[in-house]
């Protein structure tokens, strides 16, 4: 929206700025963590005031002498917050397009389904939520819709049917099929592992950070001819909005920081990580590096493949491979307070961040 303020730059100068990728991304950037910081304690009050509590979420799910009773008391589905100032923000800052309405609708959309999972289990009060089966055929719904959009797209559709693999030069030309299900099967995945991740204080939405700091650098890239000519990764107009997106989408977490650090004046919920990891999944469709996930996005990987793991072991042997899952509750075992988890966390999140930009010139 701010961008048409650019079309009055020959009356004033300075609003050629609007016109910029980086200086929108920044406004972004800092709408959305402003928004956040601002207006997350009365978001808390609301949610308390609704009780909105925890309710005993973890009963029955970790181990009993790791569930922090006091946590009970700090309320739930704080991710409207974060929502909220990703899409305000977007709305503010990206141009109208097909790219930066499918990131919008499709944030909506996954924190509808987190929304209405933490309703059933922090207002209604039951601990299951939504069945597992529903929220996992609508997510997929979801992805599904938001892939063939991106097959629809001029410009963009031709692209999708590529599938870029780290370390080599040329991508595979798989057919839209194909690269559809992997795709649809990469929002899936990283939506239900930011999920798992979301169980200690600023873990989830500290190394979404990192991821969206790689994913802003991999879109503008992207939308940038020679940039994309050199590192050879495919140039697609438009993309840049996704650049302002993934600003937003950083900012917001950041502002979300400041309220749920330790000790959290609210969690998230499902509404913010089904729809953060929704965000997450689309950007590495839409950048065509699905497989370079495993490193953007690698704390969200090893969470969820803990939780695989651990109950394929159970199942076949009738044993643990870690002492709780996900892996973030194997390390309380082990001692470790939960700042040293989170914080640690954040430091191996960087790193893979690093790496994975890395692999750009390794091909």
């Amino acid at each position: 929206m701010l961008y048409f303020l650019s079309r009055f730059s020959a009356e004033f100068g300075p609003l050629r700025l609007f016109e910029y990728v980086t200086f929108r991304a920044g406004g972004a950037a800092i709408t959305a963590f402003l928004l956040t910081v601002l207006l997350g304690g009365a978001t808390a009050r609301l949610l308390k005031s609704l009780h909105a509590q925890a309710a005993d979420r973890f009963e029955g799910l970790i181990a009993p002498e790791l569930i922090d009773k006091a946590k009970n008391k700090t309320p739930c589905m704080g991710g409207v917050l974060i929502v909220a100032a990703i899409v305000l923000s977007a709305l503010l800052w990206c141009v109208p397009g097909k790219i930066a309405s499918l990131l919008i609708c499709g944030t909506i959309l996954f924190a509808a389904v987190g929304f209405a999972d933490d309703y059933l289990k922090v207002v209604c009060r039951n601990r299951d939520g939504m069945p597992a089966k529903w929220k996992f055929l609508i997510t997929a719904a979801i992805a599904g819709g938001a892939i063939v959009l991106l097959n629809a797209t001029p410009g963009v559709g031709g692209v999708m049917n590529q599938f870029t693999i780290p370390f080599l030069k040329t991508p595979l030309a798989l057919g839209s099929v194909a690269c559809g299900i992997i795709a649809v099967f990469t929002i899936l995945g990283s939506c239900h592992a930011v999920n798992l991740t979301d169980g200690k204080d600023g873990l989830a939405s500290g190394c979404t950070i990192f991821c969206m700091i790689t994913y802003a650098i991999l879109t503008y890239l992207m939308g940038h001819r020679v940039f994309a000519d050199y590192l050879n990764i495919p140039h697609l107009l438009g993309i840049q909005e996704a650049v302002i997106f993934a600003a937003a989408t950083g900012g917001a977490c950041l502002g979300f920081l400041w309220h749920n650090c330790y000790p959290a004046a609210m969690f998230m919920g499902d509404t913010g990580s089904l729809a953060l990891g929704g965000i997450v999944g689309m950007m590495a469709v839409l950048t065509r590096q699905e497989l370079l996930l495993i490193l953007v996005g690698g704390i969200f990987v090893i969470e969820a493949l803990s939780v695989i793991l651990q109950v394929a072991s159970v199942k076949l042997t009738g044993k643990r491979i870690f002492y709780c899952s996900p892996f973030h509750h194997h390390f309380e075992h082990l001692g470790w307070t939960e700042t040293q988890i989170v914080v640690r966390f954040w430091i191996i999140a960087g790193i893979l961040a690093l790496s994975a930009l890395a692999t750009l010139k390794l091909r």
